[in-house]
């Protein structure tokens, strides 16, 4: 890891959201591609997410899970526990951020895909209690259908359409299928 990678991740620390957001941008920037460097960042980044701040945990999760193609050891499949924590955020603006990333975790290996379909499906269940429930299970659809629409893999499509028919409100089950409105359109 270069010098310049490391001032970034040493910013992301920062209390200065400017300073912070830059570095962020060059860090995602930077890991669109594998990187080599992945394990010697891992572990501040799991230590970010339980001691930041909320701008800060989402970030860590979005590295995180831009960081899941470099991620040959398949830490993720332990750690993804860590960070779906962070989709319950009591920051929901935190929540949704990190829960929107995840489908750069499920489109890397089957491994990954299925550990996350799990965690997906579980938290799609388990948010009825939650103030935002509606949107985050809008999230979670969208998440599903950003897999499938890259990877072209049906179960990112099978998963959402049967959590979709546990909705018991009309109305939202309708929003939730829009997502999927030009892909049941084509069948």
């Amino acid at each position: 890891m270069n010098s310049l990678i490391k001032q970034h991740f040493a910013t992301l620390h920062s209390k200065d959201a400017t300073l912070r957001y830059a570095a962020f941008l060059q860090i995602i920037k930077t890991t669109e591609q594998p990187v080599d460097w992945v394990y010697a960042v891992w572990d501040e980044l799991l230590l970010l997410i339980k001691t930041g701040d909320n701008h800060q945990r989402t970030i860590a999760v979005q590295v995180l899970s831009n960081l899941a193609k470099s991620d040959t050891e398949q830490r993720l499949v332990k750690d993804l526990a860590a960070i779906m924590l962070v989709t319950k955020d009591e920051k929901f603006v935190t929540a949704r951020h990190s829960l929107q990333c995840l489908w750069k975790v499920g489109i890397v290996d089957n491994t990954f895909r299925d550990k996350l379909n799990t965690a997906l499906s579980k938290r799609f269940k388990e948010c009825i209690a939650e103030k935002n429930c509606t949107l985050i299970r809008y999230d979670i659809i969208g998440v599903f259908r950003k897999m499938f629409d890259i990877t072209n893999d049906t179960c990112f499509k099978d998963i959402p359409l049967s959590l979709i028919q546990t909705e018991e409100d009309e109305k939202y089950r309708k929003k939730y299928l829009g997502v999927w409105k030009d892909v049941l359109k084509a069948k």
